[in-house]
C-alpha cells in the first residue's frame, strides 16, 4: 500500500509516446532539459527504492543525488547519503545545483537545465518533500513544465494557439516577411518534402546557394543519416491529424499559391482544394480594386 501511494504521486510531465495506437511498448519522449517526472511522496513509500531502480535501468540518468527538495527548500541540496560522482555529468550537475540552490529565490528555468545531462534518457527528481509545497509552487511547476497529451484534439490546438508557437507556424507569413528585405538572389526555400524524397540531391541545392562545392572531397557524412530518426516520437491519431489539418487549412494553401515547389501538394494532402481558395483570392482582389477605385 505505501508503495502504491509512491507510484500513484509519481507525476509524469511528458507523454508516453507509442508506435501503435494500443499503447504496446512506450516509451517516454526525451531530449528537451527539463525532468521528465517528479515524484512527490509518500514518506517511507518505497521512493528510495524506486530511484534505485531507476537509476540502474539503462534508459534512465538520475541525479547523483536522490533527493534535490529544491522546490520545497531555497537552501543548500540537502544530503542524507553521499552523492553519487561516476563521471562528468555528476559533477557537472552536483556543481550547477549548488549554484541554483545558493540563489534567494526559486529559478524553475535553471533548475530545467540541471537536466540536459540526461541526454536522450529519462530523467527525474525524487523528492517526497514535494507533498509540502504550496499550491503556488505547483502551479509555476504545471506552468513551467506542461503536460501534453498528443491524442487530444483540443489540448493539441490549445498548444498551437501559443504565441511562441503560433509565430513559427505560418511559413508564408515568414517567408514573405525576410523577402522584403532580402535580395530574391540571396534567398531560397528549401522544403522537408524534398530532404525526405531526395537528401543528397538537397545537400547538392543548398551547398550550391552556399557557394560550396558539393563535388568536393570531405569527411563524408551520408546524406540520408539522421541520428534522431530512430527516436521515440509523438505519433497523431487520424482525428487529431485532421484537427491540426483543419486549423492550418488557410495556410496550407497560401503555402501553395506562394511558396510553390512541394508546397503545392500540401492542401491536397489533407483534402482542401486550391481552386476555391484562388476563386476567394479573386473575390478579395476585386474588392481591393473596387475599394481603390472608389477612394
Amino acid at each position: 500500500m505505501e508503495n502504491n501511494a509512491a507510484m500513484r504521486w509519481a507525476w509524469s510531465f511528458k507523454p508516453r509516446v507509442s508506435d501503435d495506437r494500443n499503447g504496446k511498448d512506450n516509451h517516454y519522449s526525451t531530449g528537451d532539459a527539463c525532468p521528465d517526472f517528479l515524484c512527490v511522496g509518500a514518506q517511507k513509500g518505497g521512493t528510495s527504492w524506486l530511484y534505485r531502480q531507476l537509476e540502474r535501468h539503462p534508459e534512465f540518468w538520475m541525479p547523483p543525488v536522490k533527493e534535490l527538495h529544491y522546490l520545497n527548500s531555497l537552501n543548500k541540496t540537502r544530503r542524507f547519503h553521499p552523492p553519487r560522482c561516476r563521471d562528468q555529468r555528476d559533477t557537472s550537475f552536483l556543481d550547477s545545483m549548488k549554484n541554483l540552490s545558493a540563489l534567494s529565490y526559486i529559478d524553475l528555468e535553471n533548475y530545467g537545465r540541471l537536466f540536459e545531462h540526461k541526454g536522450s534518457l529519462v530523467s527525474g527528481d525524487i523528492s517526497p518533500a514535494y507533498s509540502t509545497v504550496s499550491d503556488e509552487i505547483i502551479q509555476r511547476v504545471v506552468s513551467s513544465f506542461p503536460t501534453f497529451d498528443a491524442t487530444d484534439a483540443d489540448e493539441v490546438i490549445r498548444n498551437l494557439l501559443n504565441p511562441g508557437v503560433l509565430l513559427r507556424s505560418h511559413p508564408s507569413k515568414i517567408v514573405a516577411r525576410w523577402k522584403r528585405y532580402v535580395r530574391p538572389d540571396l534567398f531560397r526555400i528549401f522544403f522537408f518534402d524534398d530532404l525526405e524524397k531526395n537528401p543528397a540531391e538537397l545537400r547538392r541545392s543548398i551547398l550550391q546557394f552556399l557557394g560550396a562545392d558539393p563535388n568536393k572531397p570531405y569527411d563524408r557524412l551520408k546524406a540520408d543519416e539522421n541520428r534522431n530518426a530512430n527516436r521515440k516520437k509523438l505519433r497523431l491519431t487520424d482525428k487529431v491529424r485532421s484537427r491540426v489539418a483543419q486549423f492550418f487549412e488557410q495556410e496550407l494553401k497560401a503555402c501553395a499559391a506562394e511558396l510553390g515547389g512541394p508546397a503545392k501538394q500540401w492542401p491536397a494532402r489533407y483534402g482542401f482544394s486550391l481552386l476555391i481558395f484562388f476563386l476567394q483570392l479573386v473575390d478579395d482582389f476585386d474588392i481591393l480594386f473596387w475599394c481603390d477605385w472608389i477612394a
